[in-house]
């Protein structure tokens, strides 16, 4: 049986307009077409590869919390990780590819879309909109799976502008006088034979069982919350997590509390959320910590669009793979 993530006092909420970025957080950040974007670690160590990165949450969930914003036409490289990977699109309009070359399928999706993009296959993101644009991410397990696996063009391309990537999953800047230190190898590039074992799924392969459209699922959640992803979910998995979105329709006054510390994330309107011993007001980009067996309820605060993306551990990665 996992272990249950210690257990906090006290409630723990991440403003939006309080996020930390770290501009060097992987190694294409020198590369042109990537080097505009920023990186949020909101809860958990992340996956990012710079000693500057700021962590704005280190209580253990099961599960870390990040966020990606990036100007129109900015992406972010390809690669894969060794544990589930979701996003939710908080502002603007995103392109997910994916492929060893970013060519074998896309889709596009807009404010509230979600997307379940599970190990084993190299994948990559752009902001096709026309302002800044967030999308939110959340990644199986404490410590991610342990990084970042790069497509091979990704480190050969970072050469040339100066960044590095040693075997400890470190950045070094030649530019900035940077090397490897002594015994640390530059980190090992996926061999062909290697890179056959990635799967090539086609956008009609991905599309069914790994998105979904906001507005579906605020009409599935008119009555109670709908859990999006999860064993029973509308993206059956078991990545580590469940997540389910909650409206105006679902919300509920009734308090409730979970073994394990959860989270809530809204996407649209504001939302009261009362627990024994106080009270908040969310606004969508914020990310709010509850800590395991404080029991709390949330509802919005104010008239018209309101949902909210609620996420709980279940420490269970048995689900986190490509199943074709």
């Amino acid at each position: 049986m996992p272990l249950e993530a210690p257990r906090t006092a006290e409630v723990q909420v991440v403003r939006y307009g309080e996020l930390q970025p770290c501009k060097t957080a992987f190694i294409d950040a020198h590369t042109p077409g990537s080097d505009r974007k920023e990186n949020f670690t909101i809860i958990g160590g992340g996956v990012s590869e710079s000693p500057d990165q700021h962590v704005h949450i280190t209580t253990p969930h099961g599960f870390n919390i990040g966020a990606a914003g990036q100007p129109p036409r900015c992406r972010n490289s390809l690669h894969s990780h060794r544990t589930a990977e979701v996003f939710f699109v908080l502002s603007g309009r995103w392109r997910f590819f994916w492929g060893r070359w970013g060519d074998a399928g896309e889709v596009v999706l807009e404010e509230g879309d979600i997307i379940n993009i599970p190990t084993g296959i190299f994948r990559g993101f752009e902001n096709v909109g026309t302002d800044y644009g967030m999308i939110m991410a959340i990644l199986g397990g404490d410590d991610a799976g342990g990084g970042v696996i790069w497509a091979p063009q990704v480190i050969e391309d970072a050469k040339d502008h100066g960044l590095v990537l040693g075997e400890n999953g470190k950045l070094y800047d030649t530019k900035e006088g940077q090397a490897l230190p002594e015994g640390v190898a530059p980190m090992r590039v996926l061999t062909e034979e290697e890179l056959a074992d990635y799967p090539e799924p086609s956008t009609r392969d991905v599309l069914p069982r790994h998105v979904a459209r906001y507005l579906d699922l605020v009409a599935l959640a008119d009555r109670a919350p709908v859990t999006v992803i999860g064993e029973r979910g509308v993206l059956p998995d078991r990545p580590g997590f469940e997540v389910a979105l909650v409206t105006r329709g679902s919300a509920t006054r009734e308090r409730h509390d979970h073994d394990r510390p959860s989270v809530l994330m809204p996407v649209a309107g504001h939302w009261r959320v009362e627990w024994d011993g106080g009270s908040d007001i969310l606004a969508p980009g914020d990310t709010m910590s509850v800590p395991a067996g404080l029991s709390h309820a949330a509802w919005p605060s104010m008239e018209g669009d309101a949902a909210l993306y609620h996420v709980v551990g279940t420490g269970d990665l048995a689900g986190a793979t490509w199943k074709g």
